[in-house]
């Protein structure tokens, strides 16, 4: 009897020590499956970069292979990079479910992409090709539509939960803890699971606690409230519209993600009264206390609706004295800082500032804290298991968590991107690992925004330019005028002249010593930047960008 190859490829793309990214893809010798394809927000020190995401050479590569793109749920970190991804290579079929889906088409639409293979997949959905077959469970997050993803591999089962906790009182509908249990009880190979807030003890709080704690704040509030949240959070918003439907409050909204994610409540019948949206002229002929704005901006995006409201730059909203401003949501890992400023324009303006502490619950976590974590290591009973979705900490902490659930140490995957779980029908070993990588998307450019670009760009917001232009006969070999220096985000020229004078008399000295010895346009430039470096950084301790500009007349 001939021996079938059991041997199945588990490794992340994206979403491996890191919050966002996420890309998990799942290969036999048939096919390969991709399980989302989101972006990752850059940190401050990516100056310019619009959003991070996977390098797919090792798709590219086995681009035949490929059977579709499989989503979990709809939010940016899993849904954010298919525009560029379908740029990339050719995906069959993406399967999403609604929600996801429809987010998804809004992204297409604005990047003028026509894509016409996305299948809406929910709990009931079975999808086969020749090696794998992959079915759905419905799981609580906090947007509507999220599902684990449960493959049959040759190797096994394999499980992914996506993001997900367990809300006993959840808005929309329960987790479908029957259907895992009896996934877990038939066996399951490997569990891939949310690490995201594998830190934080004890469960999460419902959306039903949120809900009573916006009332409260409502009901108190006889002014204009202004309320910022995720625009994806669309069950947040939904209660934010029964909560203003019973304090008799219309809501005017702000964002164009937000906007979007109106629309696809509406279009599923999530929110079922439009008439409480109303356009911002229409408010002025309502009192204070029936007023709320929902907007963007709750992570302090400079661009977002919410800062401009604060930096008084919107042009449709002014703040009053009395506004309530509520961020009803919590900074995701490196937003701190630019959530802050707002918060702190916000109270110069003299509005009262509501946060999400421990007196107002007025945001909780859509990702299982520790006891729900344990809870689905229980549930799934997973032969062997690899933590996903977080930075390492939080991976090595929701492993030790897995000891505690009675999983055998050896059995636990500790991965980076790029790293191979091999699984057989028999074991699990680490394979050869692929290629991955982040790819920076800077406005229209992916991909060619390199580490000495962000170096440079590093380099000018901390010490500025420097542009020396010199002025050389070419037929004398003679140095015309004097070099002229000018400098921006290095030192006020008019202030320094000193410095500036110095400077001049270094690149003097530097051009007439080319010139001496066989003049050369490219030799020139290289040497004022070779020599300038470390002179200006002896004088000054900084290394500004330093921009030579020579102007070559033949007379």
């Amino acid at each position: 009897m001939k021996n079938i190859d059991t041997t199945t490829l588990v490794f992340a793309l994206g979403g491996l020590g890191e919050i966002g990214k996420n890309m998990y893809v799942i290969e036999t010798n048939d096919d390969i499956i991709i399980i989302d394809a989101g972006v990752m927000f850059p940190e401050d020190d990516l100056l310019g970069i619009d959003y991070v995401i996977q390098d797919v050479t090792y798709l590219k590569q086995k681009e035949k292979k490929i059977r579709g793109l499989f989503i979990t749920h709809g939010h940016e970190d899993h849904i954010g990079g298919i525009t560029f991804l379908l740029q990339s290579i050719n995906i069959d079929k993406i399967y999403a479910p609604q929600i996801a889906a429809d987010l998804i088409n809004k992204k297409l639409e604005d990047k003028n992409i026509r894509y016409d293979n996305l299948e809406i997949v929910n709990s009931n959905s079975f999808i086969k090709f020749k090696s794998m077959q992959i079915e759905f469970i419905n799981t609580t997050h906090s947007i509507p539509d999220s599902y684990a993803i449960v493959v049959h591999s040759p190797a096994g089962v394999i499980m992914t939960t996506g993001d997900f906790k367990f809300d006993l009182t959840p808005i929309g509908p329960m987790a479908d803890i029957h259907k895992m249990a009896e996934i877990g009880k038939k066996g399951v190979k490997l569990l891939l699971s949310d690490s995201t807030n594998a830190l934080s003890e004890g469960f999460s709080k419902s959306e039903s606690s949120v809900d009573e704690a916006l009332s409260d704040v409502f009901a108190k509030v006889r002014s204009r409230i202004i309320i910022a949240t995720f625009a994806s959070n669309i069950y947040r918003i939904k209660h934010i519209v029964e909560t203003c439907k019973k304090n008799n409050r219309k809501i005017i909204t702000f964002g164009r993600s937000m906007e979007n994610a109106k629309e696809i409540a509406l279009k599923n019948n999530l929110i079922k009264d439009s008439t409480i949206f109303i356009d911002a002229n229409a408010s002025k002929d309502l009192k204070k206390d029936e007023i709320c704005i929902l907007c963007t901006g709750s992570q302090g995006e400079p661009l977002a609706a919410l800062s401009r409201i604060a930096n008084g730059t919107h042009k449709q909203i002014q703040l009053l004295p009395d506004d309530v401003v509520i961020f009803s949501s919590s900074p995701i890992p490196g937003n701190r800082a630019s959530i802050n400023r707002i918060i702190n324009k916000l109270y110069l303006k003299g509005v009262k500032v509501v946060t999400n502490t421990e007196l107002e619950d007025i945001h909780t976590s859509g990702h299982a804290k520790q006891e729900e974590l344990k809870w689905m290591l229980r549930i799934i009973k997973p032969e062997y298991f690899m933590p996903v979705h977080g930075e390492y900490r939080m991976l090595k902490k929701h492993r030790d968590l897995a000891e505690m659930c009675d999983i055998k140490k050896e059995n636990i995957f500790l991965m980076k991107n790029g790293d191979v779980l091999e699984l057989t029908d028999k074991k699990a070993s680490i394979g050869k690992k692929v290629h991955a990588g982040d790819i920076y998307v800077d406005g229209s450019r992916i991909g060619d925004i390199g580490s000495v670009v962000i170096k440079d760009r590093r380099l000018m917001s901390n010490d500025g330019i420097l542009v020396t232009i010199i002025n050389i006969d070419v037929n004398k070999k003679e140095l015309m005028i004097k070099p002229n220096i000018t400098t921006r985000g290095f030192i006020l020229v008019n202030e320094n002249g000193e410095l500036i004078h110095e400077i001049e008399k270094k690149v003097t000295e530097i051009v007439k010593s080319s010139l001496a010895s066989g003049y050369s346009y490219i030799n020139l430039k290289n040497q004022i930047i070779f020599e300038l470096n470390p002179f200006i950084n002896n004088l000054t301790g900084r290394r500004p960008i330093i921009l030579p500009v020579i102007m070559e007349v033949k007379k």
